[in-house]
């Protein structure tokens, strides 16, 4: 029996917020776990979750980024309401705001598959296919994480995705944040994931496709790519 998955839809939410509710869910499905209850087919209690939402403006800085990688103080921060977080998951600094679509699994991979080389390429290989819906060709960077466009025509290298994740007793929490109509002049105030090398940069659906993207399609599309990459269903939505 596949998997089920509750998929929530938590619009704009502060990143504490959001930071707190995935944490109860996360701890929900150890604590299920310690005490030997199975989630196969329970529609009550513990499952596994696909969180869709957005941020208000905030950089995040992952437990291995380092702190140089902001290249704002306190007081431009404030100025241009800007939050900062030092957050638990892997990776480097990152930004979150309007525009972008931001996806947290909470997912016990003992119930989908013990990997998380394979977990993340997962989350990047749904993201893929999902963009090629909106004819935008990616792939991935080797020796990186996320969803990249390549270089060409004279762009460079470009990242559209970030991925960053954080296990638990197999337990997932965080996970990605796609560019879709973002404002790409926040990432001018840090070092994108640590990234700095000159034939790299950060994009957007918006910016490769010439215009606003309807974020509730973009949000369908991928929904439906989870679930085929996961090999997961969906809880019926009440």
């Amino acid at each position: 029996m596949a998997p089920l998955v509750k998929f929530e839809d938590w619009g704009e939410v502060d990143y504490r917020e959001a930071w707190d509710k995935q944490t109860a869910l996360s701890d929900g499905l150890i604590k299920a776990k310690r005490s030997g209850i199975t989630l196969a087919a329970e529609k009550e209690g513990p499952n596994h979750h696909l969180i869709f939402c957005h941020h208000p403006h905030v950089y995040t800085l992952g437990k291995s980024g380092k702190q140089d990688h902001l290249l704002l103080d306190q007081r431009e921060m404030g100025q241009k309401g800007v939050s900062f977080y030092k957050i638990n998951r892997g990776g480097d600094i990152t930004y979150h705001g309007p525009g972008q679509l931001v996806g947290y699994p909470i997912f016990d991979l003992e119930y989908f598959f013990k990997d998380v080389r394979k977990y993340i390429h997962s989350i990047e290989a749904s993201i893929i296919s999902m963009l090629a819906e909106f004819e935008i060709e990616a792939g991935r960077q080797e020796g990186y994480t996320g969803v990249w466009l390549p270089a060409g025509e004279g762009r460079k290298n470009r990242k559209i995705c970030a991925i960053g994740v954080h296990l638990s007793r197999w337990v997932s929490m965080h996970g990605f944040a796609l560019n879709v109509n973002t404002d790409l002049n926040f990432f001018n105030h840090i070092i994108p994931c640590g990234i700095q090398e000159p034939d790299k940069e950060v994009t957007s659906m918006n910016q490769e496709l010439g215009g606003e993207v309807d974020m509730d399609s973009v949000k369908q599309v991928l929904k439906e790519k989870f679930s085929a990459e996961f090999g997961f269903d969906y809880f019926p939505e009440r």
